[in-house]
C-alpha cells in the first residue's frame, strides 16, 4: 500500500496521484487495476483528454475549472449518497479502500458508486474521486450512461455532516487506459473538485474489458 506523505502540498500531490492511479480500471465489470507505480518528482501532468465535443475548452485549466464560479470548499465529511439528475441517478456510496497490493476497490454492487476514502471528501478541497461500474456481466451498471454528461450539469453528493455539495461539470474526458495522464485528474487544486470515473470505449467480449476511461471533472459551486 502506497503511503501518502505530507511534506509539502507538491510531494502530497504527487504521492497522492501515485496512489490514485490505482483507480484507472475502476467500473468496467470487475476488472482489475494494476499495481501503481511511483512517479518521479517534477513529473508535469500529461495530455490526450479530450472533452464530450472533442475539444478541451479554450482557457480551462487541466483538471477542470472551465468558467464556473467556484464556491468556497467546505469541511470534510463522508459522502452518502450521489445524485445526477440528468441522468436520473441517485446513488448510495460505498467506501473504497485499498487492496492489499495497492489497487482500489471497486464498489461490490454494480449499482451503487463508490468513493475512495484515502483522498479528499467531496466538498473539501482537493480532487474527490468516485467511481462506478459501467457494466456487470453484459448489463448496464450505475455510471452507464456517465458519457452523457454535458458541461453546466449538476451532480450532487449528500454528506454525513447533513449537507449536500453541489457540483457544476466542467468537461468529460475520455482517456486510453495506456496513456492515462494521472496528474492531470489527481493533481493539488485550490478549490473543492469532484472526479467521477468509469470505463469507456468499444468493448472487447472476448477479452471482457475496456480500452479507455471517462472521467468528469466538476468544480463545487454550492452547498445546501
Amino acid at each position: 500500500m502506497i503511503t501518502v506523505r505530507r511534506r509539502g502540498h507538491r510531494a502530497t500531490g504527487y504521492a497522492l496521484a501515485a496512489a490514485l492511479s490505482a483507480v484507472l480500471l475502476a467500473g468496467c465489470g470487475g476488472q482489475d487495476a494494476a499495481p501503481p507505480q511511483s512517479l518521479p518528482a517534477g513529473q508535469q501532468p500529461g495530455g490526450g483528454g479530450q472533452s464530450s465535443d472533442g475539444e478541451v475548452p479554450d482557457g480551462e485549466a487541466p483538471g477542470g475549472g472551465s468558467g464556473s464560479q467556484a464556491a468556497a470548499s467546505m469541511p470534510k465529511s463522508a459522502p452518502q449518497r450521489l445524485s445526477i439528475p440528468s441522468l436520473n441517478v441517485s446513488s448510495s456510496l460505498e467506501t473504497l479502500g485499498q487492496q492489499k497490493n495497492g489497487t482500489m476497490q471497486t464498489p461490490r454492487d454494480p449499482d451503487k458508486a463508490g468513493w475512495y476514502q484515502p483522498g479528499p471528501t467531496p466538498g473539501s478541497k482537493g480532487p474527490a474521486v468516485i467511481a462506478g461500474h459501467v457494466s456487470w456481466n453484459g448489463k448496464p451498471s450505475v455510471f452507464h450512461k456517465l458519457t452523457s454528461l454535458k458541461r453546466g450539469d449538476s451532480i450532487e453528493v449528500a454528506r454525513q455532516d447533513g449537507k449536500t455539495a453541489k457540483f457544476t461539470v466542467d468537461r468529460i474526458a475520455q482517456y486510453p487506459k495506456k496513456k492515462f495522464p494521472t496528474l492531470e485528474v489527481y493533481k493539488n487544486l485550490d478549490h473543492a473538485g469532484l472526479r467521477l470515473i468509469t470505463c469507456g470505449g468499444d468493448y472487447n467480449k472476448g477479452q471482457h474489458y475496456y480500452p479507455d476511461n471517462v472521467v468528469v471533472f466538476a468544480s463545487l459551486t454550492g452547498s445546501a
